[in-house]
């Protein structure tokens, strides 16, 4: 068990409570989410490129990270394909 995970453990949190996905993950997850609820449709990586203001590679590797981890769904080569694969509740607020 590694030194923060005992911290955790020590201070009474589980290891099953910590969230499956870092600060910045949390945002384009969010992000996402927002989106969808007023467009009813999933962003264009460049809707996020211009709301992050961050290069079309960073985007890119941003939405591949967040596909390995499980955490969105998306179908290669097709437009606006992102879903979220976490329930609306586990998302967090997105920062203005």
């Amino acid at each position: 068990m590694a030194k923060n995970e005992r911290r955790q453990m020590s201070a009474g949190g589980s290891l099953a409570s910590r969230s499956p996905y870092t600060a910045k993950q949390g945002q384009y997850l969010a992000f996402i989410h927002a989106y969808q609820k007023v467009h009813r449709r999933a962003p264009a990586e460049t809707d996020l490129q211009q709301y992050f203001q961050v290069s079309p590679p960073s985007v890119h590797d941003m939405i591949l990270r967040l596909e390995e981890q499980g955490l969105i769904a998306r179908v290669s080569g097709q437009a606006r394909s992102i879903r979220i694969l976490l329930p609306p509740e586990q998302l967090p607020e997105l920062e203005s």
